[in-house]
């Protein structure tokens, strides 16, 4: 995860991005922080300071990502996604607020890169000979054992 902080928008204005590949980038403008008190570890300190981070990407209505990327992306969230099309992601992992936000953008970083990479196409394999000869024989084999099994009389089935 790199967040550039180059791009010009405008009349010289500066626009943070955070750069997830060579095509990918996704303005810091787009995301969301909430913050919130955390649980755990950090004694009395932990009851006086918003540590904990949410982070809120609108993923539908993004213009940075394609709508490949958006759909396998839906997949991977699962139920991190809310109905309205917005990707959430909670870091709480940290004592600080500044360390939960950089593990929260990581974590969408990295999940926005899995769903970038197309899934691998799926080549089709045909059942060996040797394979099909073999389920042939105890078809057989299995056929002629229950035959044998007729009465002493019935030749003929």
């Amino acid at each position: 995860m790199r967040i550039n902080r180059v791009r010009h928008i405008g009349a010289g204005l500066k626009q943070p991005m955070l750069i997830i590949s060579g095509s990918i980038r996704i303005p810091l403008s787009e995301i969301s922080f909430a913050y919130m008190r955390a649980s755990g570890p950090g004694g009395q300190h932990v009851n006086k300071t918003s540590s904990a981070v949410q982070l809120r990407f609108p993923m539908v209505s993004s213009p940075s990502l394609s709508a490949d990327v958006k759909r396998r992306l839906a997949h991977l969230a699962g139920s991190r996604l809310t109905t309205d099309g917005e990707l959430i992601i909670e870091a709480r992992r940290f004592r600080s607020q500044e360390a939960n936000r950089r593990d929260a953008l990581e974590r969408l970083s990295s999940l926005i890169a899995r769903a970038a990479r197309p899934p691998r196409a799926r080549r089709p394999t045909t059942v060996p000979q040797a394979e099909r000869r073999r389920r042939v024989s105890s078809k057989r084999i299995r056929s002629q054992v229950k035959k044998l099994r007729g009465r002493a009389g019935d030749e003929d089935a």
